[in-house]
């Protein structure tokens, strides 16, 4: 099974409307200190990857910083939060409709991954591991009424 878009919520957190400018330069800002700090660099106390994936739309080369939880050597656990929102966020959309084409960087290497969405009693116990390692994402649940999907990036060899 690949990544299954699951229906939007109607209610959620409303992201902030930074200017375009201003945001291409935090994400960027990001990227580099992903770059520079490697896996020393946290959010929420845990690690962060970053994701490449393809435009659902475009067709172009996207970059996404996100937090991740370790499932063994090869394969890492991302939430598709988007803070509470009642809509997905685009590198999970991108995903789901390009799984072909998803590779993360981590620890100084980059690597072809699979995408996976958890379903079921799958999903809840990874949920209640990602609750008890970084509680904050407990709130973006409360904030929003959709399931905030939990995605299995497994290294492909």
């Amino acid at each position: 099974m690949d990544v299954e878009l699951t229906p939007s919520g109607t209610r959620g957190a409303e992201m902030p409307k930074l200017a375009r400018p201003l945001m291409r330069a935090l994400f960027g800002l990001g990227i580099a200190a992903h770059r520079l700090l490697g896996s020393r660099m946290r959010v929420l106390g845990q690690p962060v990857l970053l994701l490449h994936t393809v435009g659902a739309r475009t067709g172009n080369a996207r970059q996404t910083l996100l937090v991740c939880f370790h499932e063994g050597d090869d394969a890492w656990l991302v939430v598709a939060s988007f803070g509470g929102s009642a809509s997905h966020p685009a590198w999970y959309v991108n995903m789901a409709r390009n799984p072909d084409k998803v590779s993360i960087e981590i620890g100084g290497r980059k690597l072809k991954v699979r995408p996976q969405s958890l379903k079921g009693s799958e999903r809840e116990e990874a949920w209640q591991r990602i609750v008890s390692l970084a509680p904050g994402y407990a709130a973006y649940q409360q904030k929003t009424d959709r399931e905030i999907p939990v995605v299995r990036l497994t290294k492909v060899e």
